[in-house]
Parts: structure tokens; sequence; C-alpha cells
């Protein structure tokens, strides 16, 4: 399973938003995005951190980061999710996991004490040159979703 850290090159993605229009991580050239990964739309833990991360997205935006939450959902759920939560962040669909796994976000975790195979809840905070290529600044795996959004705003000082 890949691992990602400060300083790694960001895997470049392209994948569709709940309108199912394409959202590539070059779309942020020439600036700062947060990148998060939950395992499933419209589940408590997932829709407490999309509930946090758009009530802080005025915050984020004007510390100068955008956001992007990333799960297997379909974008037509995503849209349900969005909409019933009156979320302001775009939510990507990676179905076939191929962004979860370049991310690391996909893999071997525990689950009520059980060992399961599923989505690593993760956050990535990307530089992305002017030329499109994304730098990690920040990888957190295993993250949870309750407090998370407020930790770390704290842990980028503001």
């Amino acid at each position: 399973m890949t691992t990602l850290r400060a300083g790694d090159q960001a895997p470049a993605f392209t994948l569709p938003n709940a309108e199912n229009e394409p959202v590539s991580l070059s779309d942020f050239a020439g600036g700062r995005v947060i990148v998060y990964f939950y395992p499933a739309a419209m589940t408590p833990g997932c829709t407490k951190e999309a509930v946090d991360f758009s009530t802080d997205c005025d915050a984020f935006a004007a510390a100068g980061f955008g956001i992007v939450g990333i799960s297997p959902d379909a974008p037509e759920k995503l849209a349900r999710f969005r909409d019933k939560e009156n979320l302001c962040i775009p939510l990507l669909s990676d179905p076939t996991k191929g962004v979860l796994n370049a991310y690391g976000a996909f893999g071997r975790k525990m689950l009520y004490g059980k060992e399961i195979e599923g989505v690593i809840r993760s956050t990535f905070v990307i530089t992305v040159a002017a030329d499109g290529v994304g730098t990690i600044d920040v990888a957190q795996y295993n993250v949870k979703a309750t407090g998370h959004v407020a930790k770390l705003r704290r842990e980028l000082g503001f």
C-alpha cells in the first residue's frame, strides 16, 4: 500500500463531480487544495466531516485553500448528499478506487475491532504549481471524522 509524505509529488487525478463534470488536481494550479478521502456519503461520520468542512469553507478560502472530498460513491449519490446537507465543497467520485489507491487511502483498516479492506479516512494538503503538478505539504491517514477539521485549521494556523 502507498503511503505519501510531505514533499512527495501528489498523484494527478481527474474525477467526476456530483454533476458528472471532470475536476482535476491541475484545476487548482497556482494554489493550495485540501483533498480528503471518506468512506461513504450519507453515513454519520462522513456527514459530520463534510458538514464541518462546509461550515468552514469560507475560512479555508480566505486562507487560500480549495477543498475537495473524494469517495467511491457515484455522482448521483454525491449530488443527493450535497443537496441534503447543503454542502459547499465539491465531492468527487472514484468508483474504481484508482485515486484512492494512488494516495494510499484504500486498504486494510480496523473497524470496530475487525480488520477489513476499505477507504482509509485521509486528508492531504497540496500545493499545486502553475504547471498543475502538486506537492504534498501534509499527509494524514486514519483521521477521526469528529474534530478533524478544527484540528486541521489549528495545524494550518488559522
